[in-house]
């Protein structure tokens, strides 16, 4: 016997969030208007097209609660225009009585923000079991993206009447118009995830990012977590009928924040190099089912080392790059003298390329140094993706004819403490046999 659980904030009365204590800011409702493409001839659930015919389309989501920071004065509610073109677009007025759109601000000022908007509709279909009890229905789906990390939101609209007498249709979706000549729908289910990729070292903690608005009447049924990476997949968390099962060790979903709170983020602890890949959450209610996708990598930082190989006949230097990952890292010798401009040095070699049991890289690379007449500073510099800045070590190599006095001044002081002690014992010798012969003598 199956079990639903129904929920309590998502299926919400439409009172906005309390205002800062400042009393600065207000929620004013807003009209955000999206350009999108709508995509026919494809069935499609909770992900963008991959083929099918694409059209122009708008998608307004009509008053949206927004914060205002006083950048919405002048804002005016959206008109669609009377007069029709071969090419207008086609209109979705979407109500958003039903679901919160916690992203609304992300939407409205990423022209402003300087992102960009990736937006798709499409037609969403029902199992047949379902479609059978709403035959006058028609549902679409939008996946809204924001660019540079921004918010991704997937949102399934109904269609809200049926035609009226006289209504013109439109020829593509075979739908009637308002009025206004555009499709009237209500969003009943959203599905968001606030970035697009995330970066974690390896050995830390994540948590993907998943939430969730569904209308009253809706029941949840599953939340899956999967991970998908290198052309295969894996179930990383479920929670059916109350029950949580964790695939991954250590992974955890809250099921408060779940269900009260509409909230499916997942918490990944100690993260290792199989953790990385992306990452798919998918929320099912009793009727509509939506995901959302996230890509994870994981980043290990080099650690880096110069020593000095030989001094015969030239200085040779190694830097050693070790525990890095992923594999691209850049290597740059910088050679610098006293008083002098640094240049780069050319002609470096490289070790083969080293991977450990972990699946994290090392590799080394070697100049010949010259220090010229008076010493030289080499730099190893080392770039990485994990690396806010490129990391940078040096040693200071002493001209030829420093090294050779050093190396005389070692070998005379060598030699005469040689002697010292050759004389030392040969006196001590001299001197052991006339012991012996007076230890005899008085015995």
């Amino acid at each position: 016997m199956s079990v639903v659980l129904k929920m309590g904030v998502t299926s919400l009365e439409r009172d906005p969030p309390t205002a800062p204590p400042t009393g600065e800011r207000r929620w004013q409702p807003t009209d955000i208007v999206l350009d999108c493409f709508l995509v026919t001839e494809d069935r499609h659930r909770g992900a963008f097209a991959s083929s099918g015919d694409r059209e122009r389309a708008l998608l307004v989501l009509k008053q949206v609660p927004v914060l205002d920071d006083g950048s919405l004065e002048g804002i005016t509610d959206f008109q669609a225009s009377t007069e029709t073109k071969h090419d207008s677009p086609v209109i979705f007025e979407a109500s958003v009585d039903l679901v919160q759109i916690p992203q609304a601000e992300a939407l409205l000022h990423a022209d402003c923000s300087g992102k960009a908007v990736s937006c798709e509709i499409s037609q969403y279909f029902l199992q047949a079991r379902q479609e059978a009890t709403f035959e006058k229905a028609h549902w679409f789906i939008s996946n809204v993206q924001v660019s540079r990390g921004g918010p991704s939101v997937s949102m399934v609209m109904k269609t809200l009447r049926d035609a009226e007498a006289g209504a013109v249709w439109h020829p593509t979706l075979n739908l009637p118009l308002s009025p206004q000549g555009t499709v009237k729908t209500e969003v009943e289910f959203q599905v968001t995830s606030e970035t697009q990729t995330l970066n974690h070292l390896l050995g830390s903690s994540v948590s993907l990012h998943c939430s969730f608005s569904m209308a009253p009447g809706l029941d949840l049924t599953a939340v899956e977590w999967r991970l998908q990476h290198q052309g295969s997949g894996q179930l990383i968390y479920s929670w059916k009928t109350g029950q949580g099962l964790a695939k991954r060790k250590g992974a955890t979903l809250e099921p408060e924040e779940l269900l009260m709170a509409g909230n499916a983020s997942l918490t990944l602890p100690n993260l290792t190099l199989k953790d990385e890949g992306n990452y798919i959450c998918q929320v099912s209610t009793s009727l509509y089912q939506a995901q959302q996708i996230t890509p994870l990598n994981v980043l290990a930082p080099p650690k880096v080392q110069l020593n000095l190989a030989n001094k015969d006949p030239l200085p040779s230097l190694v830097c050693s790059i070790a525990g890095y990952y992923p594999l691209d890292v850049a290597v740059t010798w910088i050679r610098e003298e006293l008083g002098g401009i640094p240049a780069q040095v050319s002609g470096a070699s490289f070790s083969s390329l080293r991977q450990s049991m972990m699946g994290t890289y090392s590799i080394s690379s070697t100049v010949m140094a010259e220090p010229g007449p008076t010493g030289a500073t080499y730099i190893c510099q080392v770039a990485h993706v994990s690396l806010e800045e490129p990391l940078t070590v040096s040693m200071r190599v002493l001209p030829i004819t420093e090294q050779s006095g050093a190396f005389g001044v070692i070998f005379a002081s060598i030699m005469f403490l040689s002697m010292l002690l050759f004389l030392g014992i040969h006196r001590q010798q001299a001197s052991s046999p006339r012991s012996t012969k007076t230890m005899r003598h008085s015995g």
